[in-house]
């Protein structure tokens, strides 16, 4: 496929591009989702890289990949197509050049029909519908994409192969070099950061990579749930694990044991930092990145799925000038994140807070942070002792993992500091259970801890696509509920259930809440634990005094309509 070139020697297609550049940017202003500023500072961008608008508005910031797709399938009256709807195997093999669906950033879909349907990022740009519909003789049919789907996809369709994998158990220097240089190749580089914006615009916590035999299985944990995602080709394992490895300064000849690293990366116009683990597995290097985005943490209690009664209770216990206060659930439940809103709400001038945490996930102005370095024997013990030293107000430590730690909190909450921490437990009660398993006295507890906070996330309902769930009632009863915790339940309630949208993905869910129990030690839970009562008849008696369950608190919450009833069995149900 070719063209004659305008007279300045340029190709007929940038010529085209730059007369859609200035249409594409008046409208978004035109539609405030642009400022003039905004719009005027990308078109200097776009004269100065030559990438593509769309390429340029996403990467400085200025709008998100799926509402810039959003509006555009609106603009152009064209519908919006997902990744998942993406063919399995190439269209139009043999009449379309593979450089020109690269170039130009068009996926074919399907050629049926007698009607070529191809996707494109930017629908407003007709030179490559007019090129492929002169190609190919057929009319064209446009739908609109993002633009990391679309690369991915013509990776994974149209990639070029490379050859086999290199055994880096016996390596040479050669084969070192060459490993090297695979890291440094474009296609490696483009996917690894297509991969990260891609999660970074899903709002996804964790990237997951697995090798097999055939290929690179990809799958994202979005809202708490894997979600499988479109698979690479075995000809870019090797290379994309390599440069991942590379990019996170971990030994790329060692396959052989697990390695840890983090790296930072300006996705979207803002850093987003990377936990990168990796793991051998028997078809190679499995690779693992958290992706820790500190411009979507929410440090607000409401924005976290509290009730204005749960969080006054929990900032009541947190502003108590010395005592424990704990916060407790499984890894990925959002303890941390609780903590720095606590931390938030309390940072004054007239407060020092020191923290201790492994790692440090969110920057916190004002307060001192430091993190674990268990090499040069700076451990949660060792600097919680030092931080006695500093005359602090509030300390916080990441977890609470062994009796040291716990024994040295003890004290540094008798002697007049606020101490907040995790504990690993299933529920409120249970952590009392487990800190005098540790070894610590019940009398120490009964003088130092203040309250236990219990902590579970449930994905919340796409406010756009929910709908009401028809026979609540009979699906609660159904589910074995106790009646007095149906009492809980409002009676104007408002039960839904998840549709699916182009706005949540087709999931039917978007973004996560928090179900909390909290247990505050008063005298007659003071008495039993110093009677080393068990957790069930500590959990009984914090009922009786009023506490309100984790089931309980879903209920209301599925009541209201922000999340199911399912999703609230699927988290308590385990404890």
């Amino acid at each position: 496929m070719s063209a004659p070139a305008p007279d300045d020697g340029r190709p007929v297609a940038a010529v085209v591009h730059e007369e859609f550049h200035d249409v594409m940017i008046a409208r978004l202003v035109a539609a405030g989702l642009l400022s003039r500023e905004a719009g005027q500072r990308a078109g200097h961008v776009q004269q100065e890289t030559g990438d593509r608008i769309e390429t340029v508005l996403t990467r400085l910031g200025m709008i998100s990949e799926r509402r810039l797709a959003q509006f555009l399938s609106e603009t152009a009256r064209a519908p919006l197509i997902l990744a998942q709807q993406f063919p399995d195997d190439p269209v139009g093999a043999g009449v379309i050049s593979h450089r020109f669906l690269r170039d130009q950033r068009v996926l074919p879909i399907s050629d049926a029909g007698g009607v070529m349907v191809i996707a494109v990022a930017n629908p407003l740009d007709h030179y490559a519908r007019d090129a492929i519909a002169f190609s190919t003789g057929t009319p064209v049919r446009v739908m609109v994409g993002m633009a990391t789907d679309i690369d991915a996809a013509l990776e994974r369709l149209y990639g070029e192969e490379r050859g086999g994998e290199a055994d880096l158990t016996e390596m040479g220097e050669e084969d070192l070099e060459r490993l090297k240089d695979q890291t440094s190749d474009a296609p490696a580089i483009r996917a690894v950061n297509r991969l990260i914006a891609r999660a970074g615009e899903m709002q996804a916590s964790d990237i997951h990579l697995e090798p097999t035999e055939d290929g690179l299985a990809v799958r994202f944990r979005i809202d708490g749930v894997m979600r499988e995602m479109v698979p690479l080709p075995a000809s870019m394992k090797q290379s994309l694990v390599s440069r991942i490895k590379v990019m996170a300064s971990l030994n790329i000849a060692e396959r052989r044991l697990p390695q840890d690293g983090r790296l930072r990366l300006a996705v979207r116009g803002h850093e987003i930092d990377l936990r990168v683990a990796t793991s051998p597995t028997i078809h190679g290097e499995s690779v693992v990145m958290r992706l820790l985005d500190r411009s979507n943490v929410a440090l607000d209690f409401k924005a976290l799925g509290y009730g204005e009664e749960q969080a006054e209770a929990l900032l009541r216990n947190v502003r108590r000038p010395h005592g424990i206060v704990l916060v407790t659930g499984p890894t990925g439940s959002g303890k941390t994140t609780t903590l720095y809103a606590a931390l938030d709400q309390i940072n004054t001038p007239e407060r020092k807070i020191l923290t201790i945490e492994d790692p440090i996930e969110y920057r916190l102005a004002g307060v001192n942070q430091t993190q674990v370095q268990p090499g040069i024997g700076l451990t949660f013990a060792s600097a919680l002792r030092s931080f006695l030293r500093q005359d602090p107000d509030v300390v916080m430590v990441g977890e609470i993992r062994d009796l040291e730690t716990a024994q040295i909190a003890v004290q540094a909450a008798l002697t007049g500091h606020s101490i907040l921490s995790t504990l690993h437990t299933n529920s409120a009660a249970a952590a009392v259970a487990r800190l005098m398993d540790m070894g610590i006295e019940p009398f120490l507890l009964t003088s130092t801890l203040n309250a236990v906070l219990a902590q579970r996330l449930v994905r919340r309902l796409c406010p756009h696509c929910s709908q009401p769930a028809p026979h609540a009632a009979a699906r609660l009863e159904a589910a074995g509920i106790e009646p007095a915790l149906l009492a809980n339940i409002p009676q104007h309630s408002d039960f839904r259930q998840p549709v699916g949208c182009d706005s949540c993905g087709g999931s039917g869910y978007q973004g996560r809440l928090a179900l909390v129990e909290l247990l505050e030690v008063d005298d007659r839970l003071a008495e039993l634990i110093l009677q080393r009562a068990e957790g069930r008849e500590l959990q009984r008696a914090a009922q009786a005094g009023g506490m309100r369950v984790m089931l309980a608190d879903g209920l209301v919450k599925a009541a209201a309509g922000v999340t199911t009833i399912e999703e609230v069995l699927r988290v308590t149900r385990e404890i």
